[in-house]
């Protein structure tokens, strides 16, 4: 399994993202510059955090036409597996490769912190296998609010499209546990086809004992569980 890290301009957490692939889990795992126009023969593409362009316009507003976004909605289409975390999620929902819009947090203010996740979906490769149970993970970001229309929230979960939703420390799905007014909770997504994954939640930094959690570790471990 070989790993595709894109870096775009503003990128910040793809240093994190490569270490938790490449030391974590043991993986291959190459940058592509967002400029590049080849996938370097990668499987699973990632798209990470960070405030691509500048969160100029609208955070992933930009980087969604960035070249390789070309490439990266081509894998996807055949099947190709893509996940982006964070500014990645916000780019992939821009480029409408997974339902749904980010906006702004209700608080209107930039959140850093630790939150409780629950897996939801019982059929997409990245939580299927994840016991039921809160995962600690943390969010740093303005624009996390997960918004979509009545009959998409109804197709997500009419589909068992929805990855996660905010929970508290006992698994608790409830309005106290949101930490940014997304609708029903919903901290991630996954399409129609379950081959491209999004999340606000950063399980990239929850990967190593030395940071004192491994939750999003185990999070991670699924793709290699499912496709290695």
């Amino acid at each position: 399994m070989k790993f595709g890290v894109v870096v775009f301009p503003g990128s910040n957490c793809e240093d994190d993202t490569v270490f938790a692939l490449k030391y974590n889990l043991g993986q291959e795992v190459v940058k592509i510059w967002h400029k590049d126009h080849d996938l370097q023969n990668c499987d699973f593409i990632f798209l990470p955090g960070g405030f691509s362009y500048g969160d100029y316009l609208r955070s992933g507003a930009i980087a969604r036409f960035s070249p390789v976004m070309n490439e990266v909605i081509a894998h996807a289409n055949r099947g190709g597996y893509v996940m982006g975390i964070c500014n990645g999620f916000q780019i992939l929902a821009e480029a409408g490769l997974v339902p749904g819009v980010l906006l702004k947090n209700t608080t209107q203010k930039y959140i850093c912190k630790n939150i409780y996740l629950k897996p939801q979906s019982k059929s997409a490769l990245l939580t299927a296998g994840l016991e039921e149970r809160a995962y600690k993970v943390p969010i740093a970001h303005g624009d996390g609010r997960y918004f979509a229309d009545e009959d998409t929230i109804k197709a997500l979960n009419d589909n068992d499209q929805v990855l996660f939703r905010y929970c508290n420390e006992a698994g608790v799905i409830e309005d106290s546990a949101n930490p940014n007014g997304s609708l029903q909770n919903i901290a991630g997504v996954t399409n129609k086809g379950k081959n491209v994954f999004g999340m606000m939640p950063h399980p990239e930094r929850a990967a190593d004992g030395t940071l004192g959690n491994t939750d999003g570790y185990q999070i991670l471990e699924q793709i290699l569980n499912v496709l290695v």
